[in-house]
């Protein structure tokens, strides 16, 4: 188990007094000593004990009266060592079964999922993220099968992510677990977070944690950004692409006291060159441009045990699409040339601090503050949308244990406000939310094969009312190497059918709307249960290290705001009636073929199904089957620290329903389902030296497209016109360049 500060949400601590002892867990791999997350330490005869983090480190208290140091870990011998003092301690453990910790990629731990947490959780790394260009957090999921990414629509270039058969805006997306992917933010939010500024992801699948809020239904993700005390002084990454995109990313940090660092985080994207390779008169991909900046600051007192960030943002983002003899001076709000433009402002301010008591170090505490300013003005055609959205977040959390370290708590207080000013082409939609909840979850570990979590909320909110969320994980290992968990969890949402759902507005439909007197556009609030299960399993195949994992989840709609796309001339919102399910089935397999060479493979099954006015259908634009392959190889480092790295990804997508009755379909020219489409994806690194690395890859390099993606793009001010019927890629191949370059 993560030690209590990462609980928090917080960088772990280092040592705060001299009555307690540190290490290293670590075991032996190819003659490589590997650090092993998850190991038990505990002092003999006591229930005093900690848990290795990802990195195998620990921390615990020490007294004079404690000897004997116990290290297990299932699968490997136990030992017992001596202490007689509070030193640094480093012990690598034997393997009884020559097995390792459950990863997808040990040696590199690229991505990982925790053997011992209670949740269904994979670990992205940084050196994952490197494995492809990764230009933003919504480019970052490329190599990873837990999570879907799509276009939203042929013009925008929008990535859409989905988890266990959900859209986003069923996942709670935290930038250090604080909600930040949201409201206004919801359609372009992860374009805003560049992919140099993320240090680790973190994907949990099902009902979340009830100290992060009530929104979560199928899952969440959270990004945890560079940390000025951890990352390079200076660290520049450059990128330039053959769709004509070209972005630049320099981190600056500094030491400015024992205890003060900041630092400074720049991001530029750009891309003027038009492309219409398939001559339908649209630009294949937007004009766009982005300035990103953000000043870092971390406060860390390790002595009194004090932790703290304060980030400031602020983020210019302007996206121009549509025909490409579209001129926005003279053609905007007439016939003459269609074209769309999405300006967004947003600034934000961010904070988080957190304590742990030096000498009773399982009692913490911790604060988090965040207020954002998102400002997008936009226009589609002769539709106008404009959004602006103020958000104000906090949440103060205590830490604690009943009896020993097997018994954790956790509890606290949170409140958000969040003012919407929405123009809705002439029709202003506007409203105030506001929501103050309590939270307590509590926590059993017995350092073996039980650790459980069990967690409720409260929270009175102006229009979602009174209400609790409960929310349930266990992880069970029946034997060596393995993990079965189960959750359980509701999750409740206020629908923004507007901003989540923007490539409407690129299309010729009429948009309506059948409230029933609630008190968001006239709807309810979403409301779902998710459940899950899942096994994980390691073992060896032919002397070299495996793993695979299998999970069922399953999300049920008590009631769900129904985008109905069926009638192809008009666009419906209303509340479920009748049934609203998603099953997700995965199966993943992780295989070190030989050494530094690493494979995964993965399938996934969806079945969506929602009940429309016309009836009970499958979601649209959902493929039922989808299969994953990852391969990386890397040669040996030579002697200046400098090699090699291959990267490659294979995606399948089986065919998808599209929305709309039969005949209308094939007036367009499309059946009632997609082709399956098949992507391939590679990069190429060659690191010169810890300093200097030049990177190439490509994406789509089979070149796959789709035809035709615009509908009625001869006519768009017809009836017909419509961009919204997107299965595949539209660009075709492009391939990149890069370099990174650092100062440590």
């Amino acid at each position: 188990m993560k030690n209590l500060l990462i609980i928090l949400f917080i960088l772990p601590l280092c040592v705060f007094s001299q009555e307690k002892i540190t290490g290293t867990i670590t075991e032996n791999v190819n003659n490589e000593e590997v650090p092993l997350g998850g190991a038990n330490i505990y002092w003999l005869d006591t229930q005093v004990g900690a848990v290795t983090d990802f990195d195998g480190n620990f921390e615990l208290e020490y007294k004079p009266e404690y000897k004997k140091l116990v290290i297990s870990f299932v699968g490997y011998k136990t030992d017992t060592i001596s202490v007689n003092s509070p030193i640094r301690i480093t012990h690598s453990l034997t393997s009884t079964a020559n097995l390792d910790e459950v990863t997808i990629t040990a040696r590199q731990k690229a991505t990982s999922r925790s053997f011992i947490q209670a949740t269904n959780t994979l670990n992205v790394s940084s050196a994952e993220l490197l494995k492809a260009a990764c230009c933003n957090l919504a480019e970052s999921f490329e190599t990873n099968p837990s999570i879907d990414v799509n276009f939203a629509d042929a013009i925008s270039g929008t990535r859409q992510i989905k988890m266990l058969g959900l859209t986003s805006p069923y996942i709670l997306i935290t930038t250090e677990n604080v909600p930040s992917i949201r409201g206004a933010s919801q359609a372009y939010g992860l374009s805003f977070i560049p992919g140099t500024w993320v240090e680790s992801i973190q994907i949990t699948k099902g009902a979340g944690s009830v100290t992060n809020g009530f929104e979560s239904i199928a899952g969440q993700i959270n990004a945890e950004l560079q940390k000025p005390t951890m990352d390079d002084k200076l660290f520049v990454n450059a990128y330039g692409a053959g769709n004509g995109r070209f972005e630049l990313n320099t981190h600056l940090n500094t030491k400015l006291s024992e205890r003060w660092s900041t630092g400074l985080y720049l991001h530029g994207n750009l891309r003027e060159t038009e492309f219409d390779k398939n001559g339908d008169t649209f630009l294949d991909a937007p004009l766009m441009q982005q300035v990103n900046v953000m000043n870092r600051w971390q406060y860390t007192d390790t002595e009194n045990g004090y932790v703290g960030f304060f980030n400031v943002r602020y983020l210019n983002d302007e996206k121009q699409t549509g025909q490409t003899f579209f001129d926005e001076d003279t053609d905007r709000g007439t016939t003459n040339a269609w074209g769309s433009e999405i300006k967004t402002h947003r600034f934000d301010v961010s904070g988080k601090f957190g304590f742990v008591n030096p000498d009773i170090p399982w009692r913490s505490g911790g604060v988090q503050l965040a207020y954002s300013h998102h400002n997008q003005q936009s226009y589609f055609g002769l539709n106008d949308y404009n959004i602006q959205h103020n958000s104000l977040y906090a949440n103060v959390m205590y830490n604690s244990i009943i009896g020993d370290s097997r018994n954790k708590v956790k509890t606290g207080l949170s409140a958000t406000y969040d003012g919407y000013k929405e123009l809705v082409f002439t029709e202003n939609f506007n409203r105030v939310e506001n929501s103050v909840g309590a939270f307590f979850e509590y926590n059993f570990d017995n350092m073996g094969d039980l650790n459980f979590t069990a967690g409720i909320r409260a929270d009175v909110h102006n229009t979602l009312g009174a209400f609790l969320t409960p929310r349930f994980h266990l992880r069970y290992t029946p034997w060596d190497k393995s993990a079965f968990r189960i959750s359980a969890g509701r999750g409740k949402r206020s629908a923004n059918i507007f901003a989540e759902n923007q490539q409407l507005f690129a299309t010729s439909r009429n948009l309506n709307i059948f409230g029933n007197g609630g008190k968001t556009y006239g709807l309810d609030p979403e409301i779902a249960w998710n459940y899950g299960v899942s096994f994980m399993q390691g073992f060896n195949l032919f002397n070299r290290k495996a793993d695979i994992t299998v999970d069922f989840y399953r999300t049920d709609f008590v009631n769900q705001i129904v985008v109905d796309w069926e009638n192809p001339s008009e666009i419906n919102f209303y509340n479920l009636e009748g049934e609203s399910y998603s099953n997700n089935f995965q199966a993943e397999f992780n295989y070190n073929v030989f050494k530094h060479f690493d494979m995964r493979l993965a399938y996934k099954y969806y079945d969506v199904e929602t009940t429309y006015l016309s009836g009970k259908k499958v979601t649209p634009l959902t493929a039922n089957n989808r299969f994953f392959a990852n391969a990386s190889f890397q040669t040996h480092q030579n002697a200046k620290g400098g090699n090699w790295k291959f990267d490659a990804t294979f995606n399948y997508l089986g065919e998808q329903r599209f929305a709309s009755t039969e005949s209308y379909l094939n007036t367009i020219g499309l059946s009632q389902f997609s082709p399956s489409v098949s992507t391939l994806n590679a990069q190429i690194t060659k690191v010169f030296s810890p300093n200097f690395e030049l990177y190439v890859g490509g994406e789509n390099i089979t070149n796959v497209t789709q035809s035709n993606p615009i509908v009625g793009s001869d006519n768009p001010f017809g009836t017909t016109f419509d961009t919204t019927y997107v299965y595949g890629p539209i660009f075709g191949s492009s391939y990149y360049a890069g370099l990174r370059y650092r100062i440590n």
